[in-house]
């Protein structure tokens, strides 16, 4: 089973052809076991694909083996990956259809073997502010769909506060199909800084649509521009909110090429 890794800011992905891939029921176990950071490869996530004549057909499942609808950095690692085969050149664009609808993609540069893409990642959905109890606490959040489900809590940045709050959130009854979530502080107009505990996966080097989410609520509720600099522990994305939707910003790499032995 021939397999390819590729990595956006430290969140990584396995990509694997949709027709080399097991029947449908056994595709979350091979997830599972593909990855393990221990016994097998090491992922944050599986993402089966279908060439397509402007792109490709992608679906995605978390490291725990359960269904995501999107992720911004795995559309933009499946890009790189295509843009590799195709031999694309700076200004041409790849169409990715994800459960959350068709992004388009337009490749900017490379620098060495990293590709920076601009993706329309369309408009976020159903924003609102909530309360919600953690271990008895009220926690402040901003909750929205930007393709998957996502809560923002705006404040203090902590990696205990991810453990505490953030993970607690992600599994809570509040949120029956589960969320992605990220701490977020507004440390300048044009600069939002983060963690994510991604849904399914745990915490995360970054996440493109937790990027989005972070910077949706920091521009609604934070004071923050409409073009901004989302960083988290693996680097900076730009995030622009536009009429049209979101624009979101940042580079992918492949890495490395592997046969599973099955």
């Amino acid at each position: 089973m021939n397999l390819v890794k590729a990595q956006a800011l430290g969140n990584d992905f396995l990509l694997l052809a949709e027709h080399r891939a097991p029947q449908a029921g056994e595709t979350a176990d091979l997830a599972r076991q593909l990855c393990d950071r221990h016994h097998g490869i090491g992922a944050d996530g599986l993402i089966l694909f279908s060439d397509g004549p402007r792109g490709a057909r992608m679906r995605l499942l978390n490291a725990d083996g359960s269904h995501s609808e999107l992720s911004g950095n795995g559309v933009r690692c499946l890009a790189a990956w295509l843009a590799r085969v195709r031999g694309l050149g700076s200004g041409e664009s790849l169409e990715i259809e994800t459960d959350a609808g068709t992004k388009m993609l337009q490749l900017l540069g490379r620098e060495g073997r990293r590709l920076t893409f601009r993706a329309h990642m369309g408009q976020p959905e159903e924003i609102q502010r909530r309360t919600v109890a953690v271990a008895g606490m009220p926690v402040e959040a901003v909750t929205l769909r930007v393709g998957n489900p996502q809560c923002v809590v705006l404040g203090d940045v902590s990696v205990e506060r991810l453990h505490d709050v953030a993970a607690k959130l992600a599994v809570h009854p509040a949120f029956p199909e589960g969320t992605n979530v990220e701490l977020a502080a507004v440390e300048a107009p044009a600069r939002v800084r983060i963690l994510i505990w991604e849904r399914g996966v745990g915490p995360t080097e970054a996440s493109g649509t937790g990027a989005c989410a972070a910077a949706v609520a920091a521009i609604a509720f934070g004071g923050a521009a409409r073009d901004v600099e989302v960083i988290a522990p693996g680097g900076a994305q730009r995030v622009e909110w536009q009429e049209d939707g979101l624009f979101l910003t940042g580079w992918a790499e492949v890495v490395f090429e592997a046969r599973w032995i099955v």
